[in-house]
């Protein structure tokens, strides 16, 4: 069973930063592309940033470019996304996802809340 597991969430200040985990189970991480997405309230869910096995990000919402980087630890099943100079607008439920088996699978969410 594909478990995605987050955390690192919170409560920030406008520029501040943040590092969201993801810790998998459940299948082989390491050759598995891994992603982020996000949605806001009001707001269609939207890919943030997708890394493959390799660890290499292959993509970025243009939101996000210059502020946020996706990396990963196979070792320890897990998957990052560091963001930096935070904005109001990257506040949103923040999940992660790997597509396996034919379905997309997502963790439950973590909750990143930008605001003075």
């Amino acid at each position: 069973q594909v478990q995605l597991v987050e955390s690192g969430g919170g409560l920030v200040q406008p520029g501040g930063s943040l590092r969201l985990s993801c810790e998998a189970s459940g299948f082989t991480f390491s050759s598995s592309a891994m992603s982020w997405y996000r949605q806001a309230p009001g707001k269609e869910r939207e890919l943030v940033a997708t890394s493959r096995w390799t660890g290499v990000g292959i993509y970025y919402a243009d939101a996000v470019k210059g502020r946020f980087t996706i990396s990963r630890d196979n070792a320890k099943n897990t998957v990052y996304l560091h963001m930096n100079n935070l904005k109001p607008e990257d506040t949103a439920v923040y999940n992660c996802n790997t597509y396996l088996w034919g379905r997309s699978w997502w963790g439950q969410g973590t909750q990143v809340t930008v605001s003075s």
